[in-house]
């Protein structure tokens, strides 16, 4: 019985170590790299064949940024619901500012802006490199970024530096909904 549950510790790790590089969208190389593991040693994780060290496991999660739990734990539904009380919100400024995904992915972040009349938020300069990109679902907003402004009408996107000081305002009489989506460089 024993055999039996090792291997299927083996084969969990298997699944999970494969399953959270394919949602990452990265190759055993790319992997082994951020890791500082040898390529082999993902072939024989996601294999079912290996039997790492503690070690080893610990620098396979923070590579793919999961808990030690989430290598060895029973393998997760494909869907999962999240209440809305269990997603993200904060205030900055006069805005209210909501994850859109409650699980984190690697380089990029989501965020649902909301501002009322006359409202302002200050933006974070974010690492160097940073892309950003401000959709308007609705009302107006106006973006400030490195001196210059543009005012967004809904369904207006605008691309700029997310490396820079910024700031967001609402010139409008109702309520205004943007979305940021922050697309940090990543490190090599």
């Amino acid at each position: 019985m024993g055999a039996t549950k090792g291997d299927d510790l083996a084969a969990r790790l298997a699944a999970n170590v494969r399953a959270l590089r394919d949602a990452r969208g990265l190759t055993q190389a790319q992997l082994a790299k951020a890791s500082g593991l040898p390529r082999a040693t993902w072939a024989n994780l996601e294999s079912g064949a290996a039997n790492p060290t503690l070690a080893v496991l610990h620098r396979v999660a923070v590579a793919l940024q999961v808990s030690l739990e989430e290598l060895i734990a029973a393998p997760r539904t494909g869907t999962h619901f999240y209440p809305r009380a269990q997603i993200a919100t904060r205030a900055r400024g006069d805005a209210t500012v909501r994850k859109l995904l409650p699980e984190r992915i690697a380089g990029a972040e989501i965020d649902r802006i909301e501002l009322p009349p006359g409202g302002r938020m200050t933006g974070v300069p974010h690492t160097p490199g940073t892309r950003e990109f401000l959709a308007c679902e609705r009302g107006s907003l106006v973006l400030t970024a490195s001196g210059e402004t543009w005012t967004l009408a809904e369904g207006d996107v605008i691309a700029f530096r997310g490396d820079q000081r910024h700031g967001y305002m609402n010139p409008g009489r109702g309520v205004a909904v943007g979305w940021s989506v922050v697309l940090l460089e990543p490190v090599e």
